[in-house]
């Protein structure tokens, strides 16, 4: 399933638009709207080279969560891993050592035990960080749904 705007949205509320490059919080080279392939100190980039950036990584992260994730997922609950995955570094193939519950419960059915699962998942470096736990928050809230 491919990414609804709902995705970019979110997304794009997390990760501000940044033309130059900048380290994050969790200390990776970053810019555009949160890409970090090939980044290095000095980058700049223009906004709509940053809006493509930011369609190629999710198309990257939609690929790629195929291979982790084997049940079926509604819009919203996609829309909020694409979020996630996007998120983390490695993207998909991350997922199953980040959160292997979070895997588990969503490939058993388990989905609302999942949901919780993502509000685990706001820590870098080993520190809980406020806007990863707001960001969780709200992907919970997307991938829960109507």
């Amino acid at each position: 399933m491919k990414a609804s705007r709902a995705a970019i949205e979110l997304i794009k509320r997390f990760e501000s638009l940044q033309l130059d490059a900048y380290l994050c919080p969790a200390g990776v080279w970053t810019i555009g709207w949160g890409h970090t392939a090939g980044v290095e100190p000095g980058m700049r980039i223009t906004a709509q080279h940053a809006e493509e950036l930011l369609g190629l990584d999710i198309e990257e992260v939609e690929r790629g969560l195929a291979s982790v994730i084997h049940a079926p997922l509604t819009q919203g609950q996609t829309d909020a891993l694409v979020s996630l995955c996007f998120n983390l570094r490695g993207g998909p193939r991350q997922l199953p050592k980040v959160a292997p519950k979070l895997v588990a419960k969503i490939n058993s059915g388990d989905y609302p035990a999942a949901a919780l699962e993502l509000l685990d998942i706001n820590h870098a470096n080993g520190a809980v960080l406020a806007g990863l736990t707001r960001r969780r928050e709200a992907e919970r809230e997307l991938f829960l749904g109507p």
